[in-house]
């Protein structure tokens, strides 16, 4: 018997017309040059803060710094203000990040509720804030009259509420928790409170980390209001004693009018301070963004949900 060996046919891959693949390309740098622009400008502080002014204006460390000098933070870390302010704004974030959680989850839970008496009103009333403010003359008057200038409380109980983060609470709560365990827990006797403290809360640590990384961010960047109500030195955060150090050289003075130091020396050292200044502002949050960035994704996709 005579064996046919019979070739395997593979199936050809289609090649793609040469639009589709010039297209994906044109995609593909412009995207890369995008990154590119977001990424390069925050390398550049990185490197910059720790390189020498005249390196950077030479453009000697346009890649990686030339020389590597740590003067900058020197300088920055050598101020006390600087340390109180690192305090001053650590406290107010955690404890104005928890009073903000136990102000918004409650208010979004209550909304969520269909049994809530008045709830078009209460809603309209949170929602009316949202798009009409005061101001800040009004706003001034309001913190004076309460008696909360110079008071660390002025940071924190104004912006204890957040109509947004209500909304994005009250939609989490109606479409992620099933009716059906709060007839189930009726059933077995539990209060309304009890059923949010026991049951809803411990179900809600998504919609908890998000609402809290954004009132820590929020009020970890904060300084404005800062500016506005506090005028003790000692009760400063940390951006605004760094805002002062960007926009003055009030440190470099004192030390220049001491020392006698020369003009081109206290330019030098103001330079490297605003790097390190920057990169000192921001590391923490940047440092906890990509444990929490999941969270994060899924509070912009909770807030999308519409009824």
């Amino acid at each position: 018997m005579q064996l046919v060996n019979q070739k395997t046919h593979k199936p050809r891959l289609r090649q793609r017309p040469f639009k589709e693949v010039a297209f994906d390309w044109g995609i593909k740098i412009l995207f890369s040059l995008i990154i590119l622009g977001i990424i390069y400008p925050l390398w550049f502080i990185i490197i910059a803060s720790f390189s020498t002014p005249a390196d950077i204006m030479s453009g000697n460390s346009f890649l990686w710094p030339k020389v590597i000098t740590f003067a900058g933070y020197k300088e920055l870390f050598s101020a006390e203000l600087i340390w109180r302010g690192y305090l001053n704004t650590i406290i107010y974030t955690v404890v104005g990040t928890f009073v903000q959680l136990a102000v918004n989850l409650p208010a979004g839970y209550a909304v969520s509720r269909s049994e809530l008496v008045g709830k078009k009103w209460i809603f309209l009333f949170f929602t009316i804030p949202m798009f009409i403010g005061g101001g800040l003359i009004p706003s001034y008057l309001n913190i004076r009259n309460l008696g909360l200038l110079n008071n660390p409380l002025a940071l924190i109980l104004p912006g204890a509420v957040s109509t947004y983060n209500i909304l994005v609470i009250r939609t989490f709560f109606k479409t992620s928790i099933p009716e059906s365990l709060w007839e189930a827990s009726i059933m077995d006797g539990c209060s309304l409170f009890r059923y949010f403290i026991q049951i809803a809360l411990p179900l809600s640590k998504a919609i908890i980390a998000v609402i809290g990384l954004w009132a820590a961010v929020g009020i970890w960047n904060s300084w404005f209001d800062a500016m506005i109500y506090l005028d003790n030195e000692n009760l400063h955060p940390l951006q605004l004693v760094l805002r002062r150090v960007l926009l003055s050289n009030e440190y470099l003075g004192q030390s220049g009018a001491n020392n006698l130091i020369s003009h081109t020396e206290l330019f030098n050292r103001a330079q490297m301070m605003k790097y390190a200044a920057m990169i000192v502002s921001t590391l923490p949050i940047m440092c906890s963004y990509p444990f929490l960035q999941k969270y994060f994704n899924q509070g912009v996709m909770i807030g999308s949900v519409k009824e």
